[in-house]
């Protein structure tokens, strides 16, 4: 056809005199009339469709054909299915061959159309998700049929009919199935998440109560008083995490109150048991506690308390003598300065004076007899806890280690650095603050940093906004009262190695508040602080249990360093390695201090060659030496570094030894080998250089790293196993913190400090230090493909949830830093540079954690879902998934917090939700228009 609209064609023909109005078709001549049966009318159908319309199939010889070239994949994927049928039909006891048959159904799914028989199907049965769930449950159903005991497969049928069933039907088949199986604590944790996660059904008091049903059930359990059920081995410790698991759902609930009422009644009814009831079983102990608890006298953490012994001896003699207190109180803060500017938006003003609330007001209001109060007269009903509230979720716990613990758990609830973490069932359900990615002071100090991580889990009464910085900042003067009364109470309970653990926590929640101080540029609060904690160190110091207790002077002489008197520090320091005399690194806290000395030097005036060194090494080799420690004088002389070097390696060889061939190694070896390591590390550095250091730590790891890998990551192995493990992750810890150490002071490849965290993050994929420095490391590539490989790797093999939060948080960063650069003074993206699709991989990959085992029940991992796409300005996208977050986690208030936030026209629809399903909402909107109005 040419450009005049004639065609064009290969035959000559005269040129046409009349002009012509279309596109004439060539060769019309030659189309072969449609063939019409009676089939066929329109003569439309092929010859296919036609024999399948007269009931006839193709010809052999057509059938055979495609036949001819199998897919290779399909016919293996068919032999494993035909497989599969013939063991579980031979085996049908084998749980976990079922379990395995209905896992393969995702892979049978995947491949191009197994059960496919004509092409145009195979795409859509590749998409069909129900019928891959009907499989499954074809299957589980089979299995069920041939184990009807097996709470396995049960459970992994119900988990699977989440998909087919209504939620009351689910929730029936649940009750049944707890009924069946009350002593079965991995079943009860995963109905109570079941229940907590049902948004159409969900309430606070439901989910309360349900929590007391079930550590009640438990206790009668564990005490032998459901005679059908035995207890289970580890019922006592999963019970303790069940108890621990309410007290954060309700504190993420915003009912602080009660959570910490919780703890303080545990405390009571665990240390200070009446013996008179002692031998009574669970229940029975409980109806003696409630006239305790009822009686108006102090709890653990008041003024004043004696504990529920102490009164119960006093109420066989009569009662107490009443001796009013010194009124020496000041009033406390006043209410009326919650909102400090009135011209602020509304929704702005409601926000501030919710968390001012929630900050101030997280213990439990008790009448204060001295002023003459009632109960009648608290403003707020939900600030005062009933014994109805609690009584049900207390738990005996005979087992001296969960003792401990439960003090651990409260003092690290209440922002207490107590190096408590909770245990992993429920450690993602309590994470909901983005600590986590927030380095501190690591990169000034990476030797010395004060690593305070709560694990992402907020500190009681705290609810800030997503990114706010979290410091230990305290808490106001009722709230740090009530954590001083909480240590003298419970301080006398315990001795040794616990007692200085307690002392060691005390010490260093002071010394965190003094950080944060010198953070902040705060002098005057500084002084006040620092001239508190020193004389709280020296306090401590003065009894007689703590005298020689290494960790205390180590962090006294911390202290002292960090308030910039740092010939005070040293004196400290020379002080205690005198008092220690001679052991030759036999002490742990004794090589934990000497380091800590010698880190702090070597930090003061990082040049290789300088004095600072000279002084670090000094500490390192007297460490080793046989006589008496003595201060500094000068350089050391080689003679004495060969020795101690010497000494060092004699040292490393003999915990090696003692730590692999003996089973189980005694208790303090690994403590041991983990101080050597890191003090010979050091030394060798500052001596030798850092290739010697990195020797020192291959050496160690190559020694360790099989058993280790052998548990595999994330899997609870034997006790020494576990020790082991640890060592493996200290002496990484201090390998990583030397290599970027070094890099700021020298000239230094890159690649060594990332092969090693990334061997590292393959054995600890929950290690949140090691992901810290290996996101940041990697920000400075600009190939991002080796990175998004390895956490691909790393989120298809490992369990815990922190390599999604790292990968989406390092993506994150690379957008941030495409931002800067396309930005200029802060003004519009030139789009010179493209995105690359950053803001579709991040929504990815929080889709993908969503879907992972812990993500969908995360509130953290929402609330940076929620914020990444409010940070986009797709609104309405933005609350589609705040509405998704809450069919998951209805109780994370944060979550609500942050929507208003977001959303500010729908906050009365969001507080309407609040209230309806029992969230606390500590300053209703009635009573702030009465405040503005005011």
């Amino acid at each position: 056809m040419n450009i005049d609209g004639v065609a064009i064609s290969s035959k000559t023909e005269p040129p046409s005199s009349e002009s012509i109005s279309f596109i004439p078709v060539k060769g019309a001549e030659d189309v072969v009339s449609p063939v019409t049966t009676w089939l066929n009318p329109l003569g439309i159908y092929d010859e296919a469709t036609t024999q399948w319309l007269q009931g006839r199939g193709p010809s052999e010889q057509e059938s055979k054909q495609p036949d001819s070239q199998p897919n290779k994949e399909n016919v293996l994927l068919k032999a494993k299915v035909e497989e599969f049928n013939r063991r579980v039909w031979e085996n049908p006891r084998d749980i976990q061959l079922w379990m395995a048959f209905v896992a393969f159904q995702d892979e049978v799914m995947r491949s191009p159309g197994l059960y496919a028989i004509e092409e145009g199907q195979q795409e859509k049965q590749k998409r069909s998700l129900r019928l891959v769930l009907e499989k499954k449950l074809a299957i589980l159903e089979r299995a069920v049929e041939s184990n009807p005991s097996s709470v396995d497969l049960k459970l992994a049928k119900l988990q699977l009919c989440t998909e087919f069933w209504e939620p009351a039907t689910l929730v029936k088949e649940w009750q049944k199935l707890i009924f069946l199986h009350p002593n079965n604590t991995a079943l009860w944790q995963k109905y109570l998440l079941f229940c907590q996660s049902q948004f159409s059904t969900f309430s606070i008091s439901k989910i309360q109560s349900l929590y007391g049903k079930c550590l009640s059930t438990l206790s009668a359990v564990k005490d032998g008083s459901i005679l059908s059920h035995p207890e289970l081995p580890g019922t006592e410790e999963a019970m303790f995490a069940l108890f621990l698991q309410q007290c954060h759902f309700l504190r993420q609930a915003g009912h602080s109150e009660k959570a910490v009422s919780l703890f303080q009644a545990m405390v009571d009814f665990t240390f200070f048991k009446p013996d008179s009831v002692k031998d009574l079983p669970t229940k029975g102990q409980v109806e003696f506690f409630e006239p305790f608890w009822d009686s108006g006298e102090p709890r653990a953490g008041e003024k004043g308390a004696r504990g529920w012994r102490a009164w119960m001896q006093q109420q066989e003699r009569g009662g107490w003598v009443v001796v009013s207190p010194d009124d020496d109180d000041d009033e406390p803060e006043d209410d009326d300065q919650e909102i400090k500017d009135k011209t602020l938006p509304r929704w702005q003003i409601w926000l501030a004076a919710e968390r001012s609330r929630d900050h101030r007001h997280w213990r439990p209001w008790r009448p204060e007899k001295t002023k003459k109060q009632a109960e009648e007269d608290c403003e707020d009903p939900e600030r005062q806890v009933l014994f109805d509230d609690i009584g049900q979720s207390l738990i005996q716990l005979s087992s001296p280690d969960l003792q401990f613990r439960l003090i651990a758990a409260f003092l690290q609830f209440l922002g207490v650095p107590s190096g408590f973490s909770p245990p992993a069932s429920c450690l993602y359900l309590a994470m909901d603050e983005n600590s986590i990615f927030d380095n501190g002071l690591y990169d000034e100090q990476p030797l010395t940093f004060l690593n305070l991580s709560f694990s992402g889990v907020s500190c009681v009464g705290r609810t800030d906004q997503l990114g706010c910085r979290h410091w230990t900042r305290g808490h106001s003067r009722e709230g740090e009262e009530f954590i001083r009364s909480i240590f003298h109470l419970v301080m006398p309970l315990f001795s040794g190695k616990e007692r200085s653990q307690l002392c060691f926590s005390w010490l260093r929640y002071e010394i965190a508040k003094v950080v944060w101080c010198l953070h902040t540029k705060n002098k005057k609060r500084l002084k006040s602080q620092g001239k508190n904690c020193k004389k709280l160190a020296k306090n401590l110091l003065k009894e007689p249990d703590n005298r020689n207790n290494f960790c205390l002077w180590k962090q006294y002489a911390h202290l002292e360093w960090l308030l910039g008197n740092t010939e005070d520090a040293r004196r400290v320091f020379d002080t205690a390695l005198g008092m220690a005399g001679s052991r030759e690194l036999k002490d742990h806290e004794l090589c934990e201090l000497g380091l800590l000395y010698a880190e702090l030097e070597v930090e003061l005036l990082p040049d290789v060659r300088g004095a600072a060194p000279a002084r670090a090494i000094h500490v390192l080799t007297r460490l080793t030496e046989n006589g008496a420690y003595g201060p500094y004088t000068g350089q050391v002389l080689a003679i004495h570094i060969l020795k101690a070097r010497k000494a060092y390696e004699h040292a490393l060889q003999d915990c090696l030894g003692e730590s692999c061939v003996s089973d189980p190694a005694p208790a303090d070896s690994f403590s041991r080998l983990i101080s050597l390591v890191k003090c010979f590390m050091l030394f060798q550095y500052l001596t030798i250089g850092i290739d010697a250091a990195v020797r020192i730590y291959e050496q160690v790891f190559v020694k360790h790293k099989v058993s280790v890998s052998a548990e595999g990551p994330g899997l609870e192995g034997s006790a020494s196993s576990r020790s082991l493990s640890s060592v493996l992750e200290a002496v990484t810890l201090m390998h990583t913190s030397l290599l970027r150490f070094h890099m700021k002071v020298a000239v230094y490849p890159l690649a060594p400090l990332r092969e090693a965290l990334s061997e590292a993050l393959k054995l600890y994929p929950d290690n949140q230090v090691l992901w810290r420095s290996y996101v940041q490391i990697q920000n400075k590539s600009h190939s991002a493909s080796k990175t998004r490989r390895f956490f691909d790797a790393i989120t298809r093999s490992a369990k815990p949830l922190e390599p999604w939060l790292f990968a989406i948080e390092a993506e994150k960063m690379r957008k941030r830093l495409v931002e800067t650069v396309q930005r200029v003074d802060g003004r519009e993206v030139y789009a010179t540079i493209p995105e690359t699709g950053l803001t579709h991989r991040i929504r990815a990959l929080f889709e993908n954690a969503m879907r992972s085992d812990y993500g969908s029940q995360c509130p953290l991992l929402w609330r940076m879902y929620l914020n990444f796409l409010v940070s986009l300005g797709n609104k309405e996208r933005s609350k589609g998934v705040f509405y998704k977050a809450l069919q998951n986690c209805p109780w994370a208030k944060v979550l609500y917090l942050d929507a208003v936030e977001y959303f500010p026209d729908e906050m009365q629809e969001i507080l309407d939700l609040m209230t309806e399903k029992e969230l606390r909402v500590r300053l209703p909107l009635e009573e702030l228009e009465l405040l503005l109005e005011d």
